[in-house]
């Protein structure tokens, strides 16, 4: 089977199509993100395999065959139709040849930033939603701080006005870990709606760093 097989008459799996899909090397480690179309033409050329992410046999690998097999019994909305199968739209994939990381330099924004931090305050050590979070600068811009990965963490709205323009000593509070620019994840530049998977948190937790502050 081929991409153009692919029929979608119905809006719902054409947003299904534009899904994202976890990437993992052939070491099981993860790359990328693509779409769900992306992945199904990677599994129809023999470039990928689909990994099951529910049931007795998790992790188990399927081709596009044995992936419309699995899918049966599934609601018929949660289907992708081609003109010879039906099947759920994948979830992760596994590359069959590729086995390297990519190096790539996290983007500085906002959302990276929070994604970095785990959306928990630097001060206090709460988590919040992003709408409660600020960026605050380790070192004030008016004492010469920097707008850089090693400057910039996640603070809620309180502890950022507590700490307003000081160093954080000075305002008698402490960072919970000293920041830096974090290691690529494919979670990075993903809108968080696009992020939250729960099959891909195996894959992504371990890569989380967790550099604490000493003395």
């Amino acid at each position: 089977m081929v991409e153009s097989e692919v029929a979608v008459p119905e809006q719902a799996n054409k947003l299904l199509l534009e899904c994202p899909v976890l990437v993992l090397n052939r070491l099981w480690q993860p790359i990328h993100t693509c779409s769900v179309k992306r992945a199904i033409r990677l599994v129809c050329l023999g470039h990928a395999q689909i990994v099951q992410t529910d049931g007795d046999a998790q992790y188990q690998t399927h081709d596009l065959i044995s992936w419309a097999k699995h899918s049966s019994g599934h609601l018929s909305g949660e289907l992708i139709r081609t003109v010879r199968h039906a099947f759920r739209a994948p979830r992760i994939i596994v590359l069959a040849l590729y086995d390297r990381i990519p190096r790539k330099e996290v983007k500085f924004t906002r959302q990276n930033v929070f994604l970095r931090d785990d959306l928990v305050c630097q001060y206090c050590g709460r988590n919040f939603t992003e709408s409660d979070l600020n960026l605050d600068h380790v070192v004030p811009r008016d004492k010469g701080g920097k707008t850089t990965w090693d400057n910039i963490v996640t603070s809620c709205i309180r502890c950022n006005t507590r700490k307003a323009n000081k160093l954080a000593y000075e305002a008698g509070m402490s960072l919970l870990r000293k920041p830096k620019a974090p290691r690529w994840r494919p979670i990075y530049g993903k809108r968080p709606e696009l992020s939250e998977d729960e099959s891909w948190a195996q894959f992504l937790q371990p890569d989380r760093e967790r550099v604490r502050v000493s003395g």
